[in-house]
């Protein structure tokens, strides 16, 4: 496939509100990350990825967006982000925007306007509908609970519909004024330096029109709005059309956020001519979910992660240049996630900075773009919670009630939110041991996980073989002259898929062979070696015995080695 810009470059995700706090009034803000900017480029990072920053009242923590041209005061102004533009691109990093189209604030001026008229323009850039009080469009379950459908403010005679947060109402896509006034915003932010965005919802923005009930999933009579999602046809002609706007003439680079794409469409998506440059591989955060809610999740085994990702590389090779990641804004730690717990309970705390790098670099060297998240470098961890109180994302009161409502006790019940909250990631980033983890001088607006004091930057920093270290030799190799193209731009080929708990791959490229592999178990294995090993180039530090047609790999022991 066509090499692309961004093809040797390592992307990184910034959730500003947890980030660093430069004011001190307990929210991170665009100061701080300007503030910080020499150390995201000591870490090697290229593409820095900022979550919603634009005005918002919060309902869903920035993605409920009331003016798209304005940045949010808590945040900071639009001279502080230009300037963070300005600064980034003089240590060579590219600033991508959260695209947030699929739906806009009810605080939006654009909805009130529907509200005073909505028979009017405005009315027609969302889906409003006649209501007899009694009878719905459609049984549509949002993704936050309850129906896609509330009434409309003042107009107890119409309803109106949201994906998502009640306060989100989705745009009407259909309406040519409503894409042509998003293409105008898009071209307006291109225009102040962007390297492009990164596409939040982007499938929803195509309805299985008309509104019509599907079977019901659960006791409520409703349905998910993902799985009718599914049923959406017809969504290409939006974005050839946005890619034709507001994209191409930019050579814009996009990460889009697209669930249910089968594998025979990803080109039509991601590939020579896809709709965006990029895909995030959710195959392994998909596992294991259901529609009936947190408690009924099952956990992903180092065996079930590793079919995932070999099935997306499978599906994307020649095709596609996936963005990997194991954890963001809307998921667990990837820590906390991926390695098993009952071996995180067995562990020393030496070993478990080994699994913690083991993880990072399994995904690190599949083949795409590595997405990292702000803390994931320091192998942060999921948070203690002890109440439902404690948790701010909007879903967990839904899934709590769902878990009691299945018979789970409270104890239980909390014991899952804490799990899968959203929460866990988006807690401030541990910068130090002072108080609140030198995220701020203030009080922090969501609680530092405790585990601060013995988790973070400054002490990763002075240790050489931190997680912290270890990231900056995986981006270090990749971009390394003498690996790049076997590294960024080679084929991946699964090795002994069938062996267990073993996840190992060969890069290939330009006569160049790497293995990667890693034990993703506590006891130890060996493994057969295709070829004599010509030279290790990195280990976590776990103990590995060397043959001639052999290696033995202590418990979550990692190797990348060139191969003769």
């Amino acid at each position: 496939m066509e090499r692309k810009w961004w093809h040797e470059k390592v992307a990184y995700q910034i959730y500003p509100k947890s980030f660093y706090d430069a004011n001190g009034d307990g929210i991170g803000d665009l100061q701080g990350v300007l503030a910080r900017l020499d150390y995201l480029q000591e870490l090697g990072v290229d593409i820095l990825w900022l979550s919603p920053i634009y005005c918002s009242p919060l309902a869903d923590q920035g993605y409920d967006i009331s003016d798209y041209y304005g940045i949010d005061p808590r945040f900071g102004t639009m001279e502080e982000l230009e300037a963070l533009i300005a600064e980034g691109r003089k240590r060579g990093m590219g600033v991508l925007m959260d695209l947030v189209v699929n739906h806009c604030s009810d605080e939006h001026e654009w909805f009130r306007k529907a509200c005073a008229d909505p028979d009017g323009p405005y009315g027609n850039f969302f889906y409003i509908e006649p209501y007899d009080g009694t009878h719905l469009p459609c049984n549509w379950r949002s993704t936050f609970g309850g129906p896609c459908w509330d009434v409309l403010p003042g107009h107890p005679d119409r309803v109106y519909f949201h994906t998502f947060h009640r306060k989100q109402p989705d745009l009407n896509w259909e309406n040519p004024q409503l894409r042509q006034e998003i293409y105008k915003m898009m071209r307006w932010w291109l225009d102040k330096g962007l390297a492009g965005f990164r596409v939040d919802a982007i499938i929803n923005i195509r309805k299985p029109l008309p509104w019509r009930d599907f079977p019901a999933d659960r006791e409520d009579g409703l349905c998910s709005v993902a799985s009718v999602q599914t049923q959406a046809t017809g969504i290409g002609a939006f974005l050839r059309e946005m890619k034709a706007e507001a994209l191409r003439p930019y050579n814009a680079f996009t990460a889009a956020e697209v669930f249910g794409i089968p594998p025979e469409r990803l080109p039509e998506f991601e590939g020579e001519d896809g709709y965006f440059s990029t895909l995030f591989d959710f195959s392994s955060e998909l596992f294991g979910q259901t529609a009936e809610g947190w408690h009924t999740y099952t956990r992903i085994t180092p065996e079930d992660y590793k079919r995932c990702c070999f099935a997306h590389q499978a599906a994307t090779a020649g095709v596609a240049f996936p963005a990997n990641i194991i954890e963001n804004h809307d998921e667990p730690r990837g820590v906390s996630r991926y390695i098993p717990a009952a071996d995180r309970a067995a562990m020393s705390p030496a070993q478990y900075e080994r699994a913690k790098k083991l993880l990072g670099g399994l995904s690190f060297f599949l083949r795409g773009l590595p997405f990292l998240y702000q803390g994931q470098e320091l192998g942060m961890e999921n948070v203690p919670f002890h109440s439902i109180a404690e948790l701010n994302d909007v879903s967990a009161a839904q899934n709590y009630a769902l878990a009691l409502a299945a018979g789970r006790s409270e104890e239980e019940a909390l014991a899952v939110c804490a799990l899968w909250s959203r929460d866990n990631a988006r807690t401030p980033f541990q910068w130090d041991a002072s108080p609140n983890a030198g995220f701020t001088t203030g009080t922090p607006w969501m609680r530092v996980n405790p585990n601060y004091t013995r988790l973070n930057l400054a002490q990763e920093r002075a240790q050489a073989d931190s997680v912290f270290h270890f990231y900056r030799k995986l981006i270090a190799l990749r971009r390394d002259a003498a690996y790049v193209e076997v590294l960024a731009h080679g084929s991946l080929t699964p090795y002994l898929p069938e062996q267990g708990n073993l996840m190992a791959y060969l890069r290939r490229n330009g006569g160049r062979t790497v293995l990667v592999a890693g034990n993703f178990q506590l006891e130890p294995q060996e493994m057969a070696l295709p070829a004599p090993i010509r030279q290790v180039l990195l280990t976590n530090g776990g103990a590995i015995a060397f043959w001639e047609d052999r290696v033995g790999l202590e418990g979550y022991a990692f190797l990348v080695a060139e191969l003769a």
